[in-house]
């Protein structure tokens, strides 16, 4: 052999090794457009220049009095292509994907958009690592699909709506060495799965760096932690924007309205519903019921699946098998405000989160049988639970308090069986899409993430079933506020929603809330939290606040002390978003009653006040959202001895906060609290 080739046989194994290192380094580090990250498809407004400053001019919805009027039209006039029963995630989704098919739309909701489990997730939008565990060690396929399914939804979301989703890196704490390469190979195996769709890639963590980035942890036994990446979401805001997307491209988008029947012609197949709006009874008028015609009727109601499906066929077997998902919130020093945790094996077995949100940090969830109720109770036990799991895991330094608890709520997983499959008891893994013999279409199960595969999969259902008209959609509405945009370009009638913006994404930045500071001078954390809440339309909600008449801030007046809220999102939600009480404004317009339901109790009075004056309620009216409201935030948290505050003690500052358990956690009295010899 000559010396050459024993020189090549020397080089080639190093050579080999070097450039598949070198590739892998290459690839885990080559410049991505990564999801969420890019710049505003609209840049923000400037100053002309004749030294004038014009602010976006966003497409107006129809007021909800229009949307009444267009529904009752269906009877006399052109019948709806599709009528979605169901405002959550689902049915908003449906109505989104089907409008931008072309397709003539109505969504009625019986509370409010969000109102029910969708926003009471964990606020994750995730693939789900403890299901693709699953996978792995049963060698289910139906569960990986599910998980790579979800990956790619997560992708839409960042795209989709930037101002209300956001990447969070989650650490998986490590005690015991010979759990490192296992939970290592399962996140990068997770990584993998992204693909494209991924951030960062996971990575792990020394003992002194995981304290570094988690001070809070426990310190006894930690080993090191792993760190993946998933995303995080404001739920109920994202529910709210999909449905008022579907409103601003035509969609007949109704809330507080209820379904009390559903229409069979001659033939026994379905042909409309019998709808009733339930917001006049609150103001102490009679409701006419309303006639709706639609060539298909979709089902979209979570764990109330059941009730619409009796309306079809009273002698129908159950298909919903609800699960209670408790979680509490904390204060935001029980965790940093960029990095998660997850505990993959509780004391029981189960999973449990624990993350930043909106400046405080929530812990969940459990996983346990429940009735279906509107508004069901977080039970004692559930959350003693989760805070003595949590409490196991946190330093011992940190006292984990009962008293801590801002707010709590239970909400109900409507996972769901298959009437059609031969083992009618086994639950579904995703989400199931089911026609009944009258056309009756229920959507139901999946998850938070994957809404969007949900509707796309009960449109192209219906579509099908119906031979329903779909085409491209001409003269769309400028929903970026600029003719930059032509949003219209995509919709060839086919289903486009992971590229369709929702209002608010076109026009966010990660800097847009500095131009909302140097024109309307309010306050930097308000202006993060507007254009983080409502992306672009920030611009709308900031020019309704009023000015306060000080140096500093010129507008924006915060409804409470310690949250970033201001007055301006209150009219917003009643001109903008068809929010018709005031606990559509604290619990999904804003996030007041899932953040501290104290803190939604005391500035009640003037969500009140404010909402009188946009819809001109009388005392009467006052007086009953005084008692709704305050019977709601009992299944937020509130603490028993306020369910009986009235508003003249809040008005005046008369609460007895002496028997409170948070009254008894501090400090109160003047003496010395240390004493130094």
């Amino acid at each position: 052999m000559s010396r050459l080739a024993r020189g090549l046989r020397r080089i080639a194994l190093p050579a080999t090794v070097a450039a598949i290192g070198g590739g892998a380094v290459l690839y885990t580090y080559r410049p991505r457009n990564i999801p969420g990250f890019e710049g505003a498809a609209v840049p923000p407004p400037i100053y002309g220049a004749d030294g004038t400053f014009k602010l976006p001019r966003f497409p107006k919805t129809r007021s909800r009095d229009e949307q009444i009027a267009e529904l009752k039209k269906s009877n006399t006039e052109e019948e709806y292509d599709m009528l979605v029963v169901g405002g959550g995630a689902t049915g908003a989704g449906v109505a989104l994907d089907a409008v931008t098919r072309g397709l003539k739309v109505a969504v009625i909701e019986r509370d409010d958009f969000s109102s029910g489990t969708s926003s009471k997730s964990t606020k994750l939008v995730h693939g789900g690592v403890r299901y693709l565990e699953k996978a792995v060690w049963n060698l289910d396929y139906n569960q990986y699909k599910l998980v790579k399914e979800a990956l790619t939804e997560r992708k839409y979301f960042l795209q989709t709506a930037p101002h209300l989703s956001s990447w969070l890196p989650i650490m998986l704490p490590l005690d015991k060495w010979w759990k490192a390469p296992y939970y290592w190979a399962g996140t990068k195996f997770y990584d993998f799965l992204a693909g494209s769709e991924g951030i960062e890639s996971s990575y792990f963590l020394t003992r002194s760096k995981a304290l570094d980035a988690f001070p809070m942890l426990k310190q006894t036994d930690l080993v090191g932690a792993l760190v993946y990446y998933d995303g995080a979401h404001n739920d109920s805001r994202m529910n709210v924007s999909i449905a008022m997307t579907a409103a601003v491209y035509g969609a007949t988008v109704i809330n507080h309205a209820e379904v009390t029947g559903l229409m069979k012609n001659e033939n026994g197949k379905l042909c409309g519903a019998q709808v009733k709006d339930l917001i006049p009874e609150r103001n102490g008028k009679k409701s006419d019921p309303i006639t709706v015609k639609a060539k298909c009727i979709v089902n979209c109601t979570g764990p109330f699946t059941d009730s619409i499906r009796k309306l079809d066929d009273q002698d129908c077997k159950e298909i919903v098998s609800p699960a209670s998902g408790v979680h509490v919130i904390l204060p935001g020093y029980y965790s940093p405000s960029n990095m998660g945790l997850i505990d993959p094996s509780t004391s029981d077995g189960r999973v449990i989160f624990f993350l930043p949100w909106q400046g405080n940090t929530i812990a969940g969830t459990t996983d346990e049988p429940t009735k279906i109720s509107p508004n069901p109770l977080p039970d004692e036990k559930s959350i003693q639970w989760i805070l003595n799991e949590v409490s196991h895991y946190l330093s011992p330094d940190i006292s984990v308090r009962r008293g801590d608890v801002l707010a709590a709520w239970s909400g109900i997983r409507p996972l769901v069986k298959d009437p059609k499959a031969k083992n009618t008891e086994s639950l579904v893994r995703n989400h199931l899409v089911d026609i009944s013999t009258s056309g009756l279409i229920t959507c139901a199960g999946g998850k938070w993430t994957t809404y969007r595969q949900m509707a796309e999969d009960c449109v192209d259902a219906a579509v099908k079933e119906f031979n329903l008209p779909t085409k491209p959609f001409s003269n769309a509405p400028r929903v970026s506020g600029s003719e930059a945009i032509d949003d219209g370009a995509i919709l060839n009638g086919s289903c486009q929603t992971h590229n369709v913006r929702l209002i608010g994404a076109h026009g966010f930045s990660k800097t847009l809330f500095i131009n909302l500071i140097q024109h309307f001078g309010i306050e930097t954390e308000v202006a993060k939290h507007l254009t983080e809440s409502y992306g672009d339309r920030a611009w709308t909600v900031a020019a309704m606040c009023k000015p306060t008449d000080l140096r500093f801030p010129a507008r924006g007046e915060r409804i409470a002390r310690l949250y970033p809220f201001v007055d301006g999102e209150i009219r917003y939600a009643v001109n903008n978003e068809y929010a018709q009480t005031a606990v559509d404004v604290l619990a999904r317009r804003t996030r007041l009653a899932f953040l501290n339901a104290q803190a939604a109790l005391e500035c009640l009075p003037k969500v009140i006040d404010i909402m009188s004056q946009e819809l001109k309620w009388d005392r009467a009216r006052q007086e009953k959202e005084w008692k709704d409201t305050v019977a709601f935030l009992q299944s937020m948290g509130l603490p028993e001895p306020m369910l009986s505050v009235t508003r003249a003690q809040i008005e005046k500052g008369k609460i007895d906060f002496s028997s409170s358990l948070e009254y008894k956690m501090y400090s109160r009295h003047d003496k010395p609290p240390v004493v130094e010899e």
